[in-house]
């Protein structure tokens, strides 16, 4: 008898530990701390194919080239954006950061398109992100968008996220900011959902499924982590108008 209420209170035991750890609250990731998996973080270049796909149709937007560098004490990402179509246009991103948390410096984007060439440049600080006042041509020279807490660029949120510790149930909240963006600085969760192999550039990948709202309930994006280095290899979003964003990693 004894031998069964102890069996019977072990089994409630791991059931509350079970059900505690559900629903345990995200982990905060606060800008500038340092980043458990900064180390899969490697040197080099990756391209993503971005389209839309509806019920019939597949419709490619644009090639996108992420590079990654480092130098001393900071890191150094760098984007192109080719878009085709009706209307063709290349987008350069230069974004620096610090080594082993990510904590942005700055920010530049240069957009080409109908022959108009745009600059805009950023910089980060703990309390709010401004213009950056000496880039020559700088549409956002005047910005000044406060932040109650320090804030990550969220034009690197996959760099960000392949860095944190991914596993069963993990769930980060991050303040994100794209600079220049109509909506302030927030918080957001993201949180690993599960895990599966999907076709990769080199065959089948083994990936851990990662999901957030965007802070938009009822809305799902996800993104699928390479187990192994944590890299990206796609995402989807579903788009107000139903057709679905894909980025699919290309080499």
């Amino acid at each position: 008898m004894m031998r069964s209420i102890d069996l019977l209170r072990s089994t409630l035991a791991a059931t509350a530990l079970l059900a505690a750890t559900a629903h345990a609250a995200p982990q905060y990731v606060a800008a500038g701390s340092p980043l458990p998996r900064f180390h899969l973080l490697k040197e080099g270049s990756h391209r993503y194919l971005r389209y839309l796909q509806a019920a019939d149709s597949n419709t490619p937007l644009d090639i996108w080239q992420r590079d990654i560098r480092f130098e001393g004490k900071r890191v150094t990402i760098r984007q192109r954006w080719d878009a085709v179509g009706k209307s063709p246009s290349v987008k350069w991103l230069d974004s620096s950061f610090e080594a082993g948390t990510l904590r942005p410096l700055s920010h530049t984007r240069i957009t080409q398109k109908d022959g108009k060439k745009t600059v805009e440049g950023f910089a980060f600080a703990p309390d709010k992100v401004t213009g950056l006042p000496d880039l020559p041509g700088n549409t956002q020279k005047a910005l000044s968008v406060p932040s109650a807490e320090p804030a990550f660029n969220f034009e690197a949120d996959m760099e960000l996220l392949q860095a944190l510790p991914l596993a069963e149930g993990y769930e980060a909240q991050l303040v994100l900011y794209h600079p220049g963006g109509p909506a302030a600085p927030a918080r957001y969760t993201f949180r690993v959902a599960g895990s599966e192999a999907i076709a990769g550039p080199a065959g089948p990948v083994d990936c851990w499924v990662v999901t957030t709202d965007y802070n938009q309930p009822g809305t799902v994006s996800k993104f699928w982590f390479a187990r192994a280095t944590q890299l990206m290899v796609r995402q989807e979003s579903r788009m107000p108008d139903g057709r679905l964003l894909v980025k699919t990693l290309i080499d």
